[in-house]
């Protein structure tokens, strides 16, 4: 493998440009795919091209890229648009890949942790078993298993929800009254933005370091909590007068998901908790 390794970015959005341009700092040579690519930042070479379309991009480049980061995301929330960008868009790639003869030295998969229907407060880990209520937690699951099984080493990484300190949505939720319920506790699990690319960039460079991965990571930070506790605290924040009003509804079960295993690889998130990340704004 070379000193400074080829990564090619597929669906190379926000997290995908974050986690590029920390490794272009460090030497690595990236490339994006997405469909717009004026929009990329200089340190990453752009590659114009649609997951959506089983037609291989014209410029697919002529090394074969060391690393895959599969990091595409849904334009809708619906199921069509989710199997799209996943499962459809992952197999494309996986076969433009085997079309030119390319085999990285690993994959790895951007996912969620809506894998796990856990819906009363446990914890979780990579050992949970998963059973996805809804189709958002199945087609990610099944676009893991096709991650896995490509024949490339692959990793997935199932990541909490994303925020930053100017996310609004959750304030603007309770600005407009809603309230999430005490009891019983909903617990809510979370990574800001640059610890989760944070954490992409540091298994890549893990592996290319001769480190062994595992086949799965939780990306979350130290901290669960219940969402009726982060409300308190983002009402005490942004000095939120709203009267509470009628409970908040969400998507997503009450679990309580553990980072131990990125930890013990060395990783650390730099925003803890909920009040460190949006502390920041």
């Amino acid at each position: 493998m070379p000193e400074f390794p080829r990564l090619l970015i597929a669906g190379c959005g926000d997290l995908g440009c974050r986690t590029g341009s920390t490794l272009a700092a460090q030497g690595w040579s990236v490339q994006g795919l997405r469909r717009q690519v004026a929009g990329l930042p200089p340190s990453i070479h752009p590659l114009a091209g649609d997951l959506a379309q089983a037609q291989c991009p014209a410029g697919w480049p002529a090394q074969a890229p060391n690393y895959l980061l599969y990091a595409a995301a849904a334009d809708r929330s619906d199921e069509p648009a989710y199997r799209a960008a996943y499962v459809d868009g992952l197999r494309h790639v996986l076969g433009w890949l085997t079309e030119h003869g390319q085999r990285p030295r690993r994959l790895l998969f951007v996912s969620s942790t809506a894998v796990y229907g856990q819906h009363s407060g446990e914890w979780v880990d990579e050992a949970s078993p998963c059973e996805p209520q809804g189709f958002t937690g199945r087609v990610l699951l099944e676009a893991e298993r096709l991650a896995l099984s490509s024949g490339i080493p692959a990793s997935v990484v199932r990541l909490a929800g994303l925020y930053e300190g100017t996310s609004r949505w959750l304030v603007d939720q309770l600005r407009a009254g809603l309230t999430p319920t005490a009891e019983p506790p909903l617990y809510s699990n979370r990574i800001h933005r640059d610890d989760a690319a944070a954490l992409l960039a540091y298994l890549l460079q893990a592996d290319a370091h001769g480190e062994r991965l595992e086949t799965i990571y939780l990306g979350v930070d130290d901290e669960p909590a219940p969402l009726h506790e982060v409300a308190e605290w983002l009402r005490a924040r942004f000095d939120i007068k709203t009267p509470p009003g009628a409970p908040m509804q969400r998507r997503a079960g009450s679990k309580r998901c553990s980072n131990a295993r990125a930890r013990s690889l060395g990783w650390a998130p730099r925003y803890p908790s909920y009040r460190e990340g949006y502390g920041e704004s």
